[in-house]
């Protein structure tokens, strides 16, 4: 490991105290930070594509469990100066990027493997996950880090009270795995909740065809009034829910959290189809 200082001691020389506007919690247990580096698998062959690096605690991991390169992405300025340091210790294995994670233009990233580790800021986790999803066919896995509830989300099954919308859009285009829990007091400052490390595996074909948008505005309706029966909820897509149903052999009295993701497609199919 290279000789860096301790993280509060960059915080400390960089006045990075965490900003609530931009979802900062700090990690600063580097046995942690390795553990996530170790849980995204072998890092050697690709790029590491990280979000909100802070004051580089898991980006030290990382770099050094091996990644061939670091890119981080960073909102705020104070970072970029602390960051500095860490670049200078792993010579040409780190680039920073200032700028806003959901506006990145992933044409940037290099050719050949990459994969996703990052501590996501709550606030804006789950749209990133939306779009990363879009562009699945860019990295090799992602290894996040959510809230617990959305963690839960993520990996639910039909029938569980979690399951809902993010459940059917990951699970359809990965294997999706709980790794570990985080305490709440891993962080400076601790959040309000726990945290869950989620591992995404892209699977080598979709679980069942679908058109993204389709199914995001089916699921949304379904989910959407979760409580009704599908025939009532599915009214909000503007067109004839039973027949809806019908034709994508779905029982229109069934909940939404009981269709399983290749029922939410066949819907979302269905759809195009009478549209």
């Amino acid at each position: 490991m290279t000789d860096l200082p301790p993280l509060r001691d960059v915080i400390s020389k960089y006045g990075l105290a965490a900003k609530k506007s931009l979802g900062q919690n700090f990690l600063l247990d580097l046995n942690l930070t390795g553990r996530i580096a170790r849980a995204a698998g072998n890092l050697e062959h690709c790029t590491v594509l990280e979000i909100g690096p802070g004051p580089g605690g898991l980006t030290r991991a990382l770099l050094d469990n091996g990644a061939h390169k670091v890119i981080a992405v960073e909102r705020d300025s104070r970072s970029i100066e602390a960051l500095k340091d860490v670049q200078a210790a792993y010579p040409g294995r780190l680039e920073v990027i200032e700028g806003d994670a959901l506006k990145l233009d992933l044409s940037i990233l290099p050719e050949g493997p990459v994969k996703i580790v990052a501590n996501l800021p709550y606030n804006i986790g789950t749209a990133l996950l939306i779009q990363w999803l879009e562009n699945l066919e860019r990295f090799e896995g992602l290894t996040l880090m959510f809230q617990r509830e959305v963690g839960d989300r993520l990996t639910a099954s039909p029938g569980e009270k979690s399951y809902g919308r993010l459940s059917v859009l990951a699970q359809r285009l990965c294997y999706v795995e709980k790794m570990f829990g985080v305490d709440r007091n891993a962080f400076v400052p601790p959040p309000k909740v726990w945290s869950s490390i989620i591992g995404f595996q892209p699977r080598a074909k979709p679980l069942a065809q679908a058109d993204p948008k389709v199914l995001e505005a089916v699921t949304r309706a379904g989910f959407g009034q979760r409580r009704k029966m599908l025939r009532s909820s599915l009214k909000t897509l503007g067109v004839d829910a039973e027949a809806l149903c019908k034709a994508a052999n779905i029982d229109p009295t069934d909940r939404a959290e009981k269709i399983d993701v290749a029922g939410w497609c066949a819907l979302a199919r269905a759809l195009e189809d009478i549209s």
